[in-house]
């Protein structure tokens, strides 16, 4: 365990940014880090704003796969606290954050899940920009200093242990659920649906 723990610290220094650093780089190391996860939901209400069931079963999916990520995330936050960088002293931190444990990311685990969803769903171009965006903030929160590499691949398990363990669930009662909220959707949205502003 302790050689792991000193290779995922010298990766860390080896991906930290520092003051030396052009800062132009640690802007779009934050801006990454801090911002590219609202494409994640954005990604959700397209599939749903765009398609009819099938797709919108889909954004109900890796809706449903990455909220099951998140709550693996603080069962193992719970049970396992692993310190950030900054709270052992470790490099450099350009982007202040709480305290709490790093291990494994809530970001790229989000961005996993629909990533793996979008892929095994047919949807491989939202697939490859999922993917993307994941490693792009894999790579930032490493950069600025609040995670640790090996935070990002424990995210990439807990992803694909949520999209296993959600698979034979949603094969039950995924259809009738999707169905529950397209009828929810059409009722609290029925008068821009109506005036065609919206899809039905």
């Amino acid at each position: 365990m302790q050689a792991f723990e000193q290779l995922n610290r010298a990766l860390f220094l080896a991906l930290d940014a520092t003051p030396a650093t052009p800062h132009w780089l640690v802007g779009i190391g934050i801006f990454i880090a801090n911002d590219v996860i609202w494409l994640a939901p954005a990604l959700l209400v397209y599939l749903w704003l765009t398609g009819g069931g099938p797709r919108r079963e889909l954004a109900v999916r890796a809706c449903c796969v990455g909220l099951l990520a998140l709550g693996i995330n603080q069962l193992i936050g719970m049970a396992w606290y692993h310190p950030r960088p900054f709270v052992v002293g470790l490099g450099h931190t350009f982007l202040a954050h709480a305290p709490d444990s790093s291990f494994p990311s809530d970001h790229v685990t989000l961005l996993s899940s629909l990533a793996l969803t979008f892929f095994q769903g047919g949807k491989r171009r939202l697939g490859l920009l999922a993917l993307a965006a994941d490693l792009a903030v894999a790579w930032a929160r490493v950069f600025v200093g609040v995670h640790f590499p090996f935070d990002m691949i424990g995210a990439v398990f807990v992803a694909g242990l949520a999209w296993g363990l959600a698979w034979p669930c949603w094969n039950v009662a995924g259809p009738a659920a999707t169905g529950a909220l397209i009828a929810l959707y059409r009722k609290l949205l029925a008068l821009p649906i109506r005036r065609r502003w919206l899809r039905p």
